[in-house]
């Protein structure tokens, strides 16, 4: 205990003896971690968004009028058994025109019908797991049983419908999105360790001498560095700090106004997500900070 109270007493010495670099370190450290953060709270956002849209991923099937309903029960009974299949639900040929004179705004289309019915009864597919689309819909399109039953026997694959462009685009802009994510919070967490390992290695440099002098006494290794490592951690700590009160800033002031222009997006998020963030933001700036000050330790200190 004795020790981490000369180490904390140390660091708060570098810390007004360097007042200027200390302080770049702890802004450079909150923005980096204020830009994590918002990167990391759009991401929560972007997955919520994208999960909305892929729970209504799904396969239609389209049925042959003259199909056997033990035929139709058949395959649906096998595709409830298929891994990432959620649900099988059946539309006849009368729900489907009730659905579509339901979607129009007008019954004209409709009354042009003159009784008549055009729409082909349908299996309705609900996916548990939305990236298995293809991979479903491709072994429903194979199955010689489906293909007995579906409105167009010389291509089965033209029978079964999932929108297949539109997924494959959202399926694509997501792993954009993940991927560029992922590099930009690697090149911020990056800029951040150059500046505190500069920054740690200018302490050690101004107090080289004081250094010798530990050394010389017998001061082990870890007594010497310590001081260094908390230093660091208290720059993170602060920048940390800093950063997470201004996304709950962000979250308390700015995100509802956001939220009423923006009704359809799903921009809300749980309490419990922040607390994860905000848990991973101060992590970043702990995890930041020892490894520039071990690495500037490393290279300029020489014990």
């Amino acid at each position: 205990m004795s020790s981490l109270i000369y180490f904390f007493k140390e660091s708060l010495t570098g810390f007004t003896r360097n007042l200027s670099t200390a302080l770049g370190s702890i802004v450079t450290i909150f923005l980096s971690l204020l830009i994590i953060g918002i990167f990391l709270v759009g991401g929560a956002i972007i997955n919520n968004t994208v999960s909305s849209v892929e729970d209504k991923v799904s396969i239609t099937a389209y049925i042959d009028d003259d199909a056997m309903q033990s035929s139709i029960d058949a395959v649906m009974k096998d595709l409830e058994g298929t891994a990432g299949v959620a649900h099988v639900g059946f539309t006849t040929k009368e729900q489907a025109l009730e659905n579509f004179q339901n979607s129009m705004s007008s019954t004209d289309i409709v009354d042009q019908l003159d009784g008549t019915n055009p729409l082909p009864a349908s299996i309705d597919i609900e996916l548990s797991d939305p990236q298995m689309v293809e991979t479903i819909a491709g072994q429903l399109a194979a199955d010689p049983a489906f293909k007995e039953i579906c409105d167009n026997p010389e291509d089965p694959s033209d029978s079964v419908k999932y929108g297949e462009d539109s997924v494959d685009r959202l399926f694509s802009l997501t792993s954009y999105i993940r991927y560029i994510g992922v590099a930009l919070i690697a090149l911020l967490i990056f800029i951040a360790l150059v500046f505190i390992n500069n920054t740690i290695r200018l302490a050690i440099l101004a107090r080289r001498k004081e250094i010798s002098i530990m050394r010389l006494v017998g001061a082990s290794n870890g007594f010497i560095r310590g001081p260094f490592l908390m230093e660091g951690a208290v720059h993170a700590v602060l920048g940390s700090a800093l950063a997470v009160g201004a996304i709950e800033l962000l979250r308390r002031f700015a995100l509802p106004q956001v939220s009423d222009a923006l009704m359809w997006l799903p921009i809300e998020l749980p309490g419990t997500v922040y607390m994860g963030i905000y848990g991973l933001m101060i992590l970043f700036g702990l995890v930041i900070a020892a490894i520039g000050s071990l690495l500037a330790m490393r290279r300029y200190l020489k014990v």
